[in-house]
């Protein structure tokens, strides 16, 4: 069924020309049976008939020239002297399919006002007999104009309903469009910052190998054992840096790269404490549970965990209320770091997160996506249940 509703939607030229051919048949039956009508104004009723019904077939592709053909028609019946008709109704058939159609306003108000003057003129030619005196006369010729008038305020309130879906549909895409880019920016935005701090992380461990270097050349004769693990620590540095900057290369793929301006080490895991103490100072109250064994974790693994809490928390802090409370666990597995940050205030809108973060800093889930696809992780998030805001994560020890 549901295809032949298509079908029909997709030909409507053909859908009219069936009706057409119906509504001619039935018309000049209408006609040849018709007593009061004589043979020489049935020969004339028929080109008129056949004028409506061509109309009635091309209305929908052809309608300003179809309007001036049922004009053209209604003129010649009533200089011919044929009187109304079956036949008549394409005429408010057409007047409704001018007035819903994207044709100029000027013809659309022409339709109108044939309209209004067609029951007038009909009855000026034919003379009115429906009432006991002229006062029933005119008011039944007056309310024979209603039917013009309805059918074209019913396709004008359709061409309107019309123009009006079709602004609600380009102003959706547009909006799609501009969000579709600001997404864009957002993420742009977030590796670039990314790939600001990756460069201090691999910075810092360079650091770390050159002072290591400089210390095991001053006691490699003095103490051999000193300077053999001064170069075990630059060989595990060594690769560590070299891990980061795999990644950091892979973030900047993508982006332009910025220079950074601060070159101090970047927050780890241990500093996650350090900043949940920040917020409860700030006045939010936040439970802090660590499982497992603390471990030495990838710096960018323990920065990605880092910017993570302090995302969701500041979220928390802004958009959860004045009696939210917060939640932040972490577990040490064997293979990675769990990260587990729950609230249960009233929370930012879920867009809110999507859009690029609560405090404009371009975090938000963009922010969160970007750093976790970053270290090979996974990130769940979404509004609780029982109200709140929930944010997963797993981190790996290795990239997957």
């Amino acid at each position: 069924m549901q295809r032949l509703y298509d079908f029909l939607r997709r030909h409507p030229t053909g859908v009219d020309s069936f009706w057409a051919v119906l509504f001619f048949g039935v018309s000049m039956l209408n006609v040849v049976g018709e007593p009061d009508i004589s043979r020489p104004l049935k020969i004339l009723a028929v080109p008129v008939v056949l004028a409506l019904s061509t109309a009635l077939a091309l209305r929908r592709k052809w309608t300003q020239a179809m309007f001036w053909l049922t004009l053209g028609a209604g003129l010649l019946q009533l200089a011919g002297g044929i009187v109304a008709g079956f036949y008549d109704i394409a005429m408010f058939v057409i007047l409704y399919t001018v007035a819903a159609s994207e044709v100029p306003r000027w013809v659309s108000r022409t339709a109108l006002g044939w309209g209004l003057v067609a029951a007038p003129l009909y009855f000026l030619r034919y003379g009115v007999d429906k009432g006991t005196n002229d006062v029933d006369n005119v008011l039944f010729a007056i309310f024979m104009i209603v039917p013009f008038v309805l059918a074209w305020v019913l396709g004008d309130s359709l061409r309107t309903r019309r123009a009006y879906y079709a602004q609600l549909v380009e102003r959706n895409q547009r909006l799609e469009k501009e969000r579709e880019a600001q997404s864009k920016v957002a993420v742009a935005a977030e590796r670039a910052r990314i790939a600001r701090e990756l460069h201090d992380v691999v910075a810092h461990n360079v650091s770390v190998m050159v002072v290591q270097a400089d210390g095991a050349a001053y006691v490699m004769d003095v103490a051999p054992e000193q300077a053999k693990e001064a170069l075990q620590t630059i060989s595990g540095t060594g690769r560590q840096a070299l891990a980061e900057m795999r990644r950091l290369l892979g973030v900047l793929r993508t982006g332009e790269p910025q220079e950074s301006e601060d070159y101090v080490p970047q927050p780890d895991v241990e500093q996650i404490e350090v900043l949940v103490e920040q917020v409860r100072a700030a006045g939010l109250t936040v439970d802090f549970e660590v499982e497992g064994a603390p471990r030495q974790l990838p710096s960018g693994v323990e920065l990605t965990a880092y910017r993570i809490v302090q995302e969701a928390l500041t979220n928390t802090r802004k958009h959860g209320g004045p009696d939210a409370k917060a939640s932040v666990r972490l577990v040490y597995f064997d293979d990675g770091l769990g990260l587990l940050v729950e609230d249960d205030g009233r929370g930012a809108a879920h867009e809110l997160y999507e859009d690029g973060g609560a405090d404009g800093a371009g975090h938000g889930l963009i922010g969160m996506r970007e750093r976790i696809g970053m270290v090979g992780g996974t990130l769940d998030a979404g509004p609780r249940p029982g109200g709140g805001f929930r944010i997963s994560a797993l981190l790996p020890l290795k990239k997957r």
